[in-house]
């Protein structure tokens, strides 16, 4: 019998660790584990282990070279700059213990996902602890080792002859999967971020359009600092709709940053809790019209590991659950637990407060860069499809 879902997830997952400073922090599968687990809503059952990744399916997406070099890392085996040259033993991307065994889990876990998901197994499929988005064929990048959706990709295609929709919502640009699929017709790639005028990695214009044959299936809508809710949803649904119709794919691949919240310490959007009800819940609607119901999502940025990331990345699931949003206060039992680890004061409730924060005096003017954005990318789109 197939399963609604299915949630991928080891306990070796979090050993992919850079630093106790470090703010990557894979505690916030912990923490969402547990809040769906207080709540009633996840059970043992809907747990599927994540599989480690093998050599050869890392090598779809990386280098031989690249992969021995994080190997060696992992045993101390290489020299300062041996590393930077790889873009590992940097301030962003430091060596840790065991890196390659804990970057391939990642993988494994996005894989596994893509398995039950094409196999018929299960409609939806969750691997929080993928969305290494910045990961490079022969380079680490912003955090990123191996990059495991650009690894599932190429092992959709391989596999299964599927044509993928990657549509990427993390405050970054998802620039890793984008550049490595810019000259290839069956995969399109759809990123929502932060204009790169601000923030890393600096790229993701509307110009960004991809490459020969690829021409035409690369998106890209960068918004504007101190970006809205409103703002942000429009761009999503209405961009979302578009893509969905013009691409027709046989799968999403969703990644769910959780770092366009007003609590990220590194980025500059206004998001709420607001979005991430939203997100999933269009991703899923349109996953059913196009691909039949098949959805694959990984988690990706997020910083605030507290206050955010848990109650967005709960969202994710409820939605695939068909489970209702939960309101008011969050579990005591979960906020007890965890409350004297936290270095800030939880909200205790699945919404934000109401004001979160000050109006922001350039509101109107942000919209409408935006809205003149969408506009034109959307402009673009239309015209390149009746050619």
């Amino acid at each position: 019998m197939t399963k609604k879902s299915v949630f991928i997830y080891s306990p070796e997952q979090l050993g992919y660790k850079f630093s106790e400073s470090h703010p990557f922090n894979h505690k916030r599968l912990t923490l969402t584990m547990d809040l769906l687990k207080n709540i009633g809503a996840l059970d043992d059952v809907d747990i599927v282990p994540a599989r480690v990744a093998t050599d050869e399916e890392l090598l779809l997406a990386h280098d031989p070279k690249y992969i021995e070099i994080v190997k060696k890392a992992g045993r101390g085996e290489i020299t300062e700059a041996q590393g930077e040259s790889y873009g590992i033993g940097t301030e962003d991307t430091p060596i840790f213990e065991n890196m390659h065994e804990a970057s391939a889990q990642l993988v494994g876990g996005t894989l596994t996902a893509v398995d039950y998901v094409m196999e018929g197994k299960a409609e939806h499929a969750l691997n929080l602890g993928g969305g290494l988005h910045h990961g490079f064929r022969g380079r680490a990048s912003g955090f990123c080792i191996y990059n495991d959706s650009n690894v599932a990709i190429r092992y959709l295609q391989e596999k299964y002859s599927a044509r993928v929709l990657y549509v990427d919502t993390d405050a970054h640009h998802g620039d890793g999967v984008q550049w490595s699929f810019y000259d290839d017709p069956n995969v399109c790639t759809l990123s929502i971020h932060e204009t790169g005028r601000y923030l890393f990695p600096g790229t993701g214009n509307i110009t960004e359009r991809g490459n020969g044959q690829g021409y035409g299936t690369s998106f890209n809508f960068p918004i504007d600092a101190f970006t809205e809710d409103e703002s942000f949803l429009d761009i999503y649904e209405k961009s979302m709709r578009e893509i969905f119709e013009f691409f027709k794919p046989d799968v999403v691949l969703t990644q769910n940053g959780a770092d366009a919240h007003y609590f990220d310490p590194l980025t500059h959007l206004y998001g709420t809790m607001n979005l991430y009800k939203e997100i999933p819940k269009l991703a899923h609607k349109l996953a059913h019209e196009y691909c039949g119901g098949k959805w694959i999502a990984v988690g990706g940025g997020g910083y605030d590991i507290w206050r955010v990331v848990p109650r967005a990345w709960s969202m994710i699931w409820l939605e695939m659950t068909d489970q209702p949003m939960p309101t008011g206060s969050l579990p005591q039992a979960w906020l007890d637990r965890w409350q004297s680890e936290a270095p800030v004061p939880f909200i205790p409730t699945w919404e934000d407060p109401s004001p979160l924060y000050e109006p922001i005096p350039r509101k109107a003017e942000i919209e409408e860069k935006n809205a003149q954005m969408l506009s034109k990318a959307l402009h673009i789109i239309r015209n390149e499809t009746r050619a």
